[in-house]
C-alpha cells in the first residue's frame, strides 16, 4: 500500500484566521476550497472560496480544526504546501509556502508552479 500524503498543511495563524472568517460567514460553511488558476504575470494564482460541501473528486484535509477542500486540478501544484497567514505594517494576507513554486511576480499576486511528481514522493518515502 502506498503511503498517503497530506496535500497541504496550515500554520496556527492560518487556521485561526480561517476559523474567524468562517464564523462571520452569512451561511453555513463546511470549509475552505483552495485551488490554482491560470493568470497573472507569472502564470498562475491561488484561489480560495467558501465551500458549503465537498465536491466529487476533491481531496479534503483537516488541520488544526479546519477543513480545506483541494480542487482536483490543483493537487499536484499544491503537494507539500503550507498555508500561513501573515500580518505586516502594510497588509494582512494568506501566504502559500509551496515547494513546487519556481518563481513569483514582483507584486506577489501570481506565481510559477511546477507540478509535483508523485512517483518521486513515493520513492523518497519508501
Amino acid at each position: 500500500m502506498a503511503p498517503s500524503f497530506k496535500v497541504m498543511s496550515l500554520t496556527e495563524a492560518a487556521a485561526e484566521r480561517i476559523k474567524g472568517i468562517m464564523a462571520d460567514a452569512e451561511r453555513p460553511i463546511a470549509g475552505l476550497r483552495v485551488g490554482v488558476k491560470n493568470g497573472g504575470c507569472a502564470g498562475m494564482s491561488y484561489t480560495m472560496e467558501y465551500a458549503e460541501e465537498r465536491k466529487p473528486g476533491e481531496d479534503m484535509i483537516e488541520d488544526k480544526g479546519v477543513r480545506v477542500f483541494i480542487d482536483p486540478k490543483a493537487v499536484l501544484f499544491l503537494l507539500g504546501t503550507q498555508m500561513d497567514f501573515q500580518t505586516t505594517k502594510l497588509s494582512s494576507q494568506f501566504v502559500f509556502n509551496n515547494p513546487n513554486q519556481t518563481s513569483a511576480c514582483g507584486c506577489g499576486e501570481s506565481v510559477a508552479i511546477t507540478p509535483a511528481d508523485p512517483n518521486a514522493l513515493t520513492a523518497a518515502h519508501a
